[in-house]
This record gives structure tokens, sequence and C-alpha cells, in this order.
């Protein structure tokens, strides 16, 4: 048999050569003059000889597809079977280049059947031909498809109507459902279907521990099919005898919902199910027009905007929330009866894609995430970044290019700091401040803006932490002004103090190290959590304030991190803490990435607890109070370390271990 491919380099054509190999016989593709090094790569990959895999130089956008007239008298009446691939497979993609692929290309295609004299054309078509038909679609079924007001939807229809209507020659019609990865390897070639919601579930799992129960979305049923099983079925039907005209659908006679594919592959992905999931159809009873009219909301629409783009989501696809076809595939499940080829349960190889997915295909793989490519040549200014986690952080984004600027009250520290930074071929810029005063913060915002002309980025990291139970402070109402005036209102001056410029360039970051106690109501730390908590409402508010102009704000809700702050708790010596490199990780990942908020999973559990089950989460954090006592110092005992003496218990420990990075 001799063969004829257009679209032998996409994504199902790569797969079915692969089947058409494995049979007697020579296979002509049609290749651009600019894939044609695809093509070889693709011929090399297959290990097809020249003579088996013959280029074909043309183009879909041409009569009889560019062919020259030579080819046409080489080939004519020699081709046995016509493959007809080629095509746009993507519902973003503008209306024009979908009109000229896959309607001019289908019709011209057919041209090229027709003077080739072929023995069979071979047109995959799409379910999208269906369009948004409410209920089941035969595969007899083709006028009656609704809903073709999606260009995509429209050109596969109007194509295979082209097909049924102008092709002379037999032909035969197949229909895939949404093709996914093949089912052994997991590749894929691009991000589409349900791989644009792997982000979402990505997400998850960095911010929920797997075992934990998440709400999720219920809507219509994903018709997935693998590309080896839609290639497999192509070729064994294609070479079955009296089948001419019919149309058979490639689908699973058993799609499964959006939520039940979400969560298989949540749990090839090791993130939460959604044990709990709100069908969106219980949105229906709304009048559409209510809902059109909500949708135009400017903010409505920035707020589903915003979201979509975080996570890579088109908004086309959004129209398969609620996708109302189903489709019946007798007359394929009769061709195959017999033939071995059986379509494999998503679940059986979900994980295959997830892996493949996250190795070649993730986004995130494509975005600069260097930190020199946020900061060089930026000034970044670093408070407490004499010491700690300041100066591992300060050290970290000098290396990268920063122009680094740290304050902070000890002179000689200061000096310390810019001398080690600049050894390891860094820039720094000093500054004596003593943050708790609002007129050193003043002198230090008007003195930097001098020297520097303004700042890109500005981390709150200097503050002062006291654990004291609250019956132990009846008498030391300074603490909550000291710890205050430092982590709150030392913060708020300074981001006052640079917003101005920050806003007047439309660009800007604001980080704010809080801390894992405003998420877990830590006691003893009442004084630090209230600061901390105050800064992070106020961020929230300047966020909706400034999210147009360019301004981000990002919440750091740090766990315990070993430094001089937590020294004077010996206890902390035996419990598990971040290092100050390790803590400098989480915020340059927030340079980079500049989120809303970073936590780890414990602070995020604790939270979601706690709006649960509050009572029972304050039980839990009373049992940790009682279990871990004030200090002598705290109590205002002199001389005597009670931990150094008798060290944690195995109760303490084993609690603390438990809950890492949570201050007791």
């Amino acid at each position: 048999m001799t063969y004829f491919v257009t679209g032998a380099t996409g994504f199902i054509g790569r797969h079915l050569l692969e089947r058409l190999l494995l049979r007697k016989g020579r296979i002509h593709c049609l290749v651009r003059k600019e894939s044609m090094s695809k093509f070889e790569a693709l011929r090399e990959r297959l290990g097809a000889d020249k003579d088996r895999l013959v280029a074909v130089t043309g183009d879909l956008g041409k009569p009889r597809l560019g062919v020259t007239p030579a080819t046409l008298r080489s080939l004519g009446g020699k081709i046995t079977h016509f493959f007809h691939l080629a095509a746009v497979y993507d519902l973003s993609a503008d209306e024009a280049s979908q009109v000229t692929a896959n309607i001019d290309g289908t019709r011209h295609a057919i041209q090229l059947a027709e003077a080739l004299k072929v023995g069979c054309f071979h047109h995959t078509s799409s379910i999208a031909a269906a369009g948004l038909y409410p209920g089941v679609f035969r595969e007899d079924m083709f006028d009656e498809a609704e809903g073709l007001d999606n260009p995509y939807f429209r050109t596969k229809h109007d194509s295979e109507g082209i097909v049924r209507k102008e092709c002379k020659r037999p032909f035969r019609i197949y229909r895939p459902g949404i093709v996914i990865g093949n089912s052994q390897n997991g590749e894929m070639d691009k991000i589409d279907g349900p791989y644009y919601l792997f982000p979402l579930i990505k997400r998850m799992r960095e911010l929920l521990p797997p075992w934990m129960p998440a709400i999720g979305l219920e809507g219509g049923r994903l018709n997935l099919v693998p590309v080896d099983w839609v290639a497999a079925a192509m070729d064994h039907i294609a070479h079955l005898p009296k089948l001419d005209s019919q149309c058979f659908h490639l689908t699973d006679p058993a799609p499964r919902r959006i939520g039940e594919v979400l969560n298989i592959f949540a749990h090839a992905g090791h993130a939460p199910k959604m044990s709990m999931r709100i069908d969106a159809r219980m949105f229906a009873f709304i009048p559409g027009a209510i809902r059109q009219a909500l949708s135009s909301l400017p903010p409505v629409r920035r707020m589903i905007r915003s979201f979509l783009t975080d996570f890579g989501i088109p908004a086309e696809i959004m129209r398969f929330i609620n996708y109302p076809t189903r489709f019946d595939m007798r007359e394929t499940e009769r061709a195959l009866r017999g033939s071995k080829i059986k379509l494999p349960k998503l679940q059986s190889y979900a994980w295959r894609l997830w892996d493949y997915w996250e190795r070649h295909l993730d986004p995130a793989l494509f975005v600069d995430h260097s930190l020199s490519g946020k900061v060089r040549r930026k000034v970044v200014v670093i408070t407490g970044g004499s010491s700690g986690i300041g100066k591992a952080v300060a050290l970290k984004v000098a290396a990268a290019g920063a122009k680094v600027v740290i304050c902070a009250r000890g002179e000689e520290e200061l000096a310390a700091a810019k001398v080690e930074i600049e050894a390891a071929g860094g820039s720094c810029h000093t500054y004596k401040v003593d943050l708790a005063d609002l007129a050193s913060c003043d002198a230090f915002i008007e003195q930097v803006t001098a020297d520097h002309g303004g700042v890109e980025v500005l981390i709150n990291n200097a503050g002062r932490s006291i654990r004291r139970a609250i019956a132990s402070s009846y008498d030391r109402f300074h603490d909550f002004e000291r710890t205050m005036q430092l982590n709150y209102f030392g913060s708020l001056r300074l981001i006052l103090g640079f917003l101005p410029k920050m806003t007047e360039r439309h660009r800007g970051h604001i980080i704010n190290i809080s801390s894992i106690g405003v998420l877990t109501n830590a006691p003893r730390f009442s004084a630090y959590v209230s600061s901390k908590a105050a800064l992070d409402a106020f961020s929230r508010c300047a966020q909706a304030e400034f999210s147009d102009q360019g301004i981000n704000f990002t919440t750091i809700n740090m766990p315990l991190v070993k430094t001089p702050m937590i020294a004077p708790t010996k206890m902390y010596e035996s419990v598990p803490t971040l290092s100050p490199e390790e803590a400098a990780d989480l915020v340059v990942g927030a340079i980079i990435e500049r989120p809303v908020r970073v936590a780890t999973r414990t602070g995020i559990f604790a939270q979601l607890f706690y709006s649960v089950s509050p009572r029972a989460y304050e039980i839990v954090m009373n049992t940790a109070f009682r279990l871990f006592p004030d200090s002598p110092a705290a109590k205002g005992i002199k001389g005597v370390r009670q931990e150094a003496q008798h060290g944690p218990s195995s109760e303490q420990v084993a609690f603390a271990a438990l809950m890492r990075g949570v201050h007791w």
C-alpha cells in the first residue's frame, strides 16, 4: 500500500506514522519548506529511511496543497489511503488562521485527493464538530450540531461538512475526543485540555498537605483519549473493508466529570483531593441576562482575568465547565471488536501524563526564575540587613547583581556585613537607622531617595520578638508599645515613604517578613503576633489600592528561624528551625514570583483549622500553652536558665516536631 499524510509532524500524525510504518508500503508526507528540518528529525526518530518516509513539499493554503504537477503525475493513481490530519487544534487560535487551516486546508486536501484518484480519503475531524449539543451525539449525526459560535467549533464542523458534500472519492471521518498524552510514556506536545488545570493542582500541592481534603468544582464530562489509542484506532479502522462514508467517534464511552478528572490528576501529582465538589450547574437557575451582566462588571472581569492569567488558563476553556455533550461510539466499538485495541483507564496512566508535564511542559520551566532577572541593577532595601535573615538575603540579592541597601542600628555589624557582601563581589550601601524612631526613618527615606533615586524592592525584615504570657505582662504595657513601634510603625513609615516614587514609576515590590504566629495564633507571643498582624492587614488593604499601579505587596509568614532573636529561649535549640539561608530562600522566591503570601503548609493548615473549628483549635493551642511554660526571664527570675538545666521534655520535642516551625 501507498499512503499520503498531511499533518505528519503533528502530534496525532507522528503517532499514526509509527503505526503505518509497521505495515508494508511507502508513506508520502506533506511538508512545508520551513518544516523540512522538523520532518528530517522525525524520520530519524522513527528510524525510517528516505524510501519509506518521503517528504512532499506543499502548503495547506494553496490549491491542491501546492503540490507540483510533476509530483501529481508521479503519484497519480498510486495512493491507497490519504490521511488528512493537518489542522489547527487550538480553542484560543485566531479565526483567520483556523479558517485557512481547517476549512481551506480541507478543501485543498480534497482537491489533491481527487487529482491523485486516491483509494480512500480519511479525514480527522473532532468532537468539536458537534459544538455544544445538549445530549447524546451519535456518529451518524452532523447537521444537528449546536452552539458553533466559537471559531474552533465552527471551522471543525464546516471542514467536516466539506468532506461530506464535496469529496467524490470514498471517505471516512474520525472524531477524536480531547486528545491527551501517550498512555505509555506520557508524551504530549503542548498545553491543552486538562493540562490547563495542572498549574492549579500544583499550587494546591505546594500549599496543602496531600491528605487534607479540599473544595473543588464539579461540572460537565471531559472526553479524554490518549494519542496512542487514537492513532491505533484510526490505523485499524482505515484498513477495514466496507466502512466508507461512515463517521467514527474515537471517544471514551464513560467520560468523567471535571471534578473526577481533577482528582485523578491530583492523586498523580500528590496534591490534595477535592472531596467536596460544587456542581457548576447549580448556578444555571440564574437567568442568563443576569449572569452576563454580572460578568460584565469591571471588578468581576478583572478578578476572572487575574485568576485565569495567574494559572495560564485561556478564557475559552471555561465553556467546558458545563460541557453538555455525550458521544455514542457504537460504530467504533463494532470496528475495534477483536482488535485488542482497548481504551486504557485514565487513572492507570495519569501519573505518566503528570510526570511528563512536570518535566517538559510546566509553564514555570520557561519563565525566568533567576533572581538576577528580577533585581539586576535595581535598588533593594533590606532592613535589619546586618545579621540573620536580612544579611542572608542581602548576600543572595547582591550576588544577583542588585544594588543592595541595608540598614540597622549597629555600625560595626553594618560595616562587617558590607565587607562580607563586597568580598563576594556584590554592591552594598549601609545606613545606620533606628526604625523605632520615626524621625530616623524619615531621614533614611530622604537619604536613600537622594542617593539612589528611589527603591524597586523594599524588604521589611527588621523586627523585635517578645515571648511572654499575657498573665506575666499585666505591668509590662511597654512590651506591646515597643514591639508595635518597631514591627508595625517603623515598617509602615518606610512603606509610606517609598511608595510615592514606586507609584510614580508604576513598579515596585514591598515584602513584609511576618510570622507563622499570625496564622497559628501562637500563645505567649501576643505582642509580637499583634504587631505582625497589623502589618499583614495593612498590606492587604494597600494591595487593593495599588494592584492596578504595578505595585506588589508580599507577606511572608516566616516559620521559626535560628537567629539571634530566638537565642534567649534555649528550648529552641532542640526544636526544628530554619537556618537564615533557608529563610532567605523564601524571600528570594517571593522576589521572583511576587505572590501575595508565602506560607508553610503548617501555617496554612492552622489557619484553615481555626476557620473551620475555632473551638477545637483553641483546645490544641491551650494544650501547647500549658506544655511550653514561660522562661525564667519572662517570669522576671534572674540568673536561672530552667531550659538549660533540665532541657525540653520528650512531649515538648514531639509537639514542636509535629507543628514544625511554629513559635512556642
